[in-house]
């Protein structure tokens, strides 16, 4: 403060002097002293009344003194009150930040504001957040050491982390066992943990208050200046993400610099985890673009670290010619580390604190641990929930070993060994499902069957038939547009990743096995659940519609073969409702809706044009194998159709053996499907007849190979 220019009154310095027997202390200054930075001890009103615990001393004629960077005094005396505006409440302080100041406490009103938005529950040592997930003691040690060593190293120019990874990978754990070790170090300038299900940290509104009360804690004279802004403009909370940053961290770091602050001395850690479970995406992609912005630019000295499935707003961002690619460090964490080491040393330990706490020490084996382990495939979420499940009190841990060991409980048993992993994936299906149907383009569609058409065919290691399609082939099945199949799993990469074969074909990849039994399991996906046979009736009906609207001149047979082969999207999806059609009908069973589509298809030439589809039984054997090789596979499931098969010596008879069933229902299908299968049974034999009698390089081999 800057004196009256009076020669009579007293410099600040002078005026506890003045007063005998006064106690002028910090707490005698404010009306709590037990709390000097209490929301609670805050007038409302913003004004703070000097030495309001003090006694036994008289005043004169007091004045206030200008302090052009506060908001304003308050003074009474002797039943006066005398204001400023443009002033704080009282101070009496040396240079911010030195040594030797009193550290006041301005802004009363503002810190108060502050604090009511913020969300404490976000906070990385919240109640809210109880028995947070940590990494264990030597696991996780490597990307343990790459964090710290990228955050402590203060010179490097890229000053944004960004670790993205699979749902489970342990990114949580990561987070908390970073920000428990930064708090150690005293480098922790502030954390947010986003959640889904809860309110108050599922959206990013309270994020920048809520970092910027943790910065101000970390240095009193920052915290007065943040205090101080808010006062300025009460408001600051409804302004767009970037305003809110300026105001809340960039100024007041800036004008704390300009104090002449060594910056440097200040945590810098600033921790951001589960971006992904903010709820409105446009809102993630908008703190990504504030950070940026706001506190990549410049000389802050702060280091960002962003942990996030790589869902659409950090996955595009991060791309190649995207706004971050550029500026951050990424760690992608389930393709850089493999963490079977870690998560079996993890099932070893806990395995041991079990056998100790039960009293047997050998309930389990080595091999458990190691099927356990494999079965994880990297990802911890799996670990933890078998450790959590066979840590309860109630039950045997060797015999809920056994259930999770055979993935299925025993008869008349309802244990649910998966039940946190089942919440994750109904969590995030769920979203996935309505942010998709959501959308006007998209109306009429059904998610989840059209995920699972996608899953249970376009799949490396699950398809359920020996070939599986690639996402541009199964898209073109079910005649969507080009590349729609980008917009189905885009909610989902946490869960699924992509792979190229190498014609340069996309299949889906499951980062977890589990996720494919959970979808495949009623008793776990609930109302998620959709059946195969739902599954292949929806593609069986894409198939027959796709033969139907054939655009192939169907004379030749060679142009047949050529055409079929070259065909663009949506059109090349011909090829695969011939190729999948008898294992798809087989598999769906006689539903109404089949009988239906099979009767329109009679009705439409469908199985005259599907008989030009399929000119040569060398195209029937080579191009099409499940007419031929695979029937007693797809239909083993029937006892009178594999006695069927075995008679036929594996020969087409499943349109013969469908027949059979139809009868009952729809005589015209049943008749076309008789007299299809006695021609193609005759076409098959004569294939074999032709099949020793012919050479390897025989104008219909060309063909089969040009086609395979």
């Amino acid at each position: 403060m800057k004196a009256d220019t009076g020669s009579s009154q007293p410099q600040p310095s002078e005026l506890a002097s003045t007063l005998p027997q006064a106690t002028l202390t910090p707490s005698t200054l404010y009306s709590n002293p037990s709390d000097h930075s209490s929301a609670s001890s805050i007038p409302r009103n913003g004004a703070t009344s000097l030495f309001a615990h003090a006694s036994r001393f008289q005043m004169g004629n007091l004045q206030y003194f200008d302090a052009p960077n506060a908001g304003s005094i308050t003074v009474t005396s002797g039943g006066n009150t005398h204001s400023e505006s443009g002033a704080s409440s009282s101070s009496m302080s040396a240079k911010p930040g030195s040594k030797e100041s009193f550290q006041p406490h301005y802004g009363f009103a503002g810190w108060e504001l502050l604090l009511r938005n913020t969300a404490p529950s976000a906070l990385y040592n919240s109640d809210a957040r109880y028995d947070p997930p940590k990494c264990d003691e030597d696991t996780r040690v490597e990307v343990l050491d790459e964090i710290m060593g990228w955050i402590e190293d203060r010179e490097s120019p890229q000053r944004l982390l960004c670790m993205t990874g699979a749902a489970g990978a342990g990114k949580s754990a990561l987070q908390q066992t970073t920000a428990e070790r930064c708090a150690r170090k005293k480098t922790l300038g502030a954390a947010w943990f986003f959640s889904v299900d809860d309110y108050t940290r599922n959206t990013v509104k309270p994020v920048i208050a809520t970092i910027a009360y943790q910065l101000g804690r970390t240095n009193n004279s920052l915290k007065q200046l943040i205090a101080n802004a808010v006062e300025d403009d009460p408001v600051i909370f409804h302004r767009s993400l970037q305003a809110q940053m300026v105001t809340l961290i960039v100024n007041p770091f800036e004008q704390l610099k300009g104090m002449g602050f060594d910056l440097s001395s200040l945590p810098h850690a600033v921790l951001i985890d589960g971006l992904d479970e903010c709820k409105e995406e446009e809102r993630q992609a908008e703190l990504l673009t504030a950070i940026k912005q706001c506190l990549l630019t410049g000389t802050l000295p702060i280091r960002i670290f962003i942990a996030s499935r790589p869902e659409w707003a950090i996955r595009t961002t991060l791309e190649p010619g995207g706004d971050l690619h550029e500026v951050a460090y990424h760690i992608q964490l389930s393709d850089k580390y493999d963490a079977t080491d870690d998560i079996r040393r993890y099932l070893r330990r806990n395995f041991l604190d079990i056998g100790r706490r039960h009293g047997n020490p050998k309930w389990y084996s080595q091999a458990d641990i190691e099927t356990l382990a494999q079965a994880a495939s990297g990802q911890f979420i799996f670990a933890s929930t078998v450790v959590k499940y066979l840590s309860q009190r109630r039950g045997s841990p060797a015999e809920r070993l056994k259930i999770v060991l055979t993935r299925t409980p025993h008869k008349g048993q309802h244990a649910r060994p998966f039940e946190m992993l089942d919440i994750l994936y109904t969590n995030i299906l769920s979203s996935a499902k309505e942010a998709y149907e959501d959308v006007d383009t998209n109306s009429g569609r059904d998610f989840l069957l059209l995920f699972r058409s996608y899953h249970a065919f376009c799949t490396s290691g699950y398809a359920p038939v020996r070939s599986r399609f690639s996402l541009d082939h199964m898209t073109a099945l079910l005649n969507l547009e080009s590349r729609a199949w980008k917009v189905v799993i885009s909610d989902l990469r946490s869960l699924v990743a992509l792979a190229k074969d190498p014609r340069g074909d996309l299949f889906l990849r499951l980062y977890h096995k589990s996720f494919s039994d959970f979808l495949t399991q009623e008793t776990r996906a609930k109302n998620l659940f959709v059946p195969t046979s739902t599954v292949c009736a929806h593609l069986a009906k894409c198939c027959l519609q796709q033969i139907i609207q054939c655009p192939l001149k169907l004379d030749s047979p060679i142009l047949v073969s050529q055409e079929l082969k070259h065909l663009p999207p949506p059109k090349s999806g011909l090829g695969c409702a011939v190729h999948i059609l008898p294992y798809l009908l087989n598999t769906a069973g006689l539903k109404r809706a089949i009988i239906d589509e099979l009767a329109e298809f009679t009705q439409h030439g469908g199985w005259q044009k599907l008989d030009k589809l399929l000119p040569l039984p060398y195209q029937l054997r080579s191009l099409f194998p499940f007419w031929i090789d695979t029937f007693k596979d797809a239909i083993i499931a029937e006892p009178i159709m594999v006695c069927i098969s075995r008679a036929s010596n594996s020969r087409p008879i499943i349109l013969h053996t469908y027949s059979l069933f139809v009868q009952d229902q729809n005589h015209e299908v049943a008749a076309a499907l008789g007299k299809w299968y006695q021609k193609w049974n005759g076409d098959a034999e004569e294939w074999e007849e032709q099949r020793s009698n012919t050479s390897s390089t025989s104008i219909m081999t060309k063909i089969a190979i040009a086609l395979d």
